[in-house]
């Protein structure tokens, strides 16, 4: 029998944390069905502060302004998104980030990655841009971290550079987004398997991992 082969959109946000967590739970578990179902997985744009301006800003202040949240209640979700990336092997940085910055640019890139690179390299990307931005707390939107990002997935540097001094993929990163607003998805990560099953939230492996059975036997038959 072949192994069912499901179409993945991953909709999610460079600065989402969420986002790194719930990746982390989609690769554990086809990881566990691996042989069982594979997934071809692609990234899609969603920015979870468009309007965010270039210097970026205070991470704590941003999250007061948008959430209402005190520093003590950050501090104890920092707590938990840090032990739910350790369940699934990302290490978030125990001071937390300093600030959070317009992603607009690490979208393009992604974008420019599944058009033009090989097999792998936009997963590559994303998984160098998470732990840039999550990891090391580095500034998202200065273009010297986005360009070591991309020489770390083994990307062209200098069509990349080329791509951030323009609007190349501007419009086409915008349209996606829009897509997915108009089709109601206003949190990320959302996880679309084959246009039709969504899967909201940074879930754990098992979550996904049963989800993905579900859907694969629905496949087959």
């Amino acid at each position: 029998m072949n192994t069912p082969r499901l179409k993945i959109d991953f909709v999610s946000d460079v600065s989402c944390p969420w986002c790194a967590i719930g990746l982390g739970g989609l690769q554990q578990a086809l990881r566990q069905l691996d042989g069982q179902v594979a997934a071809d997985i692609t990234f899609q744009p969603f920015e979870l502060n468009p309007k965010m301006r270039s210097e970026g800003q205070d991470i704590g202040e941003h999250l007061t302004e948008k959430y209402g949240s005190t520093p003590e209640q950050q501090a104890k979700i920092r707590e938990t998104i840090a032990a739910r990336g350790a369940e699934v092997g990302f290490t978030f940085n125990p001071a937390g980030r300093g600030r959070i910055w317009n992603t607009f640019d690490a979208h393009r890139l992604l974008h420019w990655a599944a058009e033009e690179g090989a097999p792998g390299q936009q997963a590559a990307l994303k998984k160098a841009l998470l732990a840039a931005c999550h990891t090391r707390s580095e500034a998202m939107g200065h273009h010297d971290v986005l360009l070591a990002c991309v020489r770390e997935a083994g990307l062209d540097e200098a069509r990349a550079q080329a791509i951030l001094a323009s609007d190349e993929f501007a419009q086409a990163v915008r349209e996606r987004e829009q897509f997915y607003l108009s089709h109601g998805i206003h949190s990320v990560p959302a996880v679309i398997i084959n246009d039709r099953h969504l899967i909201s939230g940074g879930q754990p492996a098992a979550v996904f991992e049963q989800a993905l059975r579900q859907i694969a036997a629905e496949h087959v038959e």
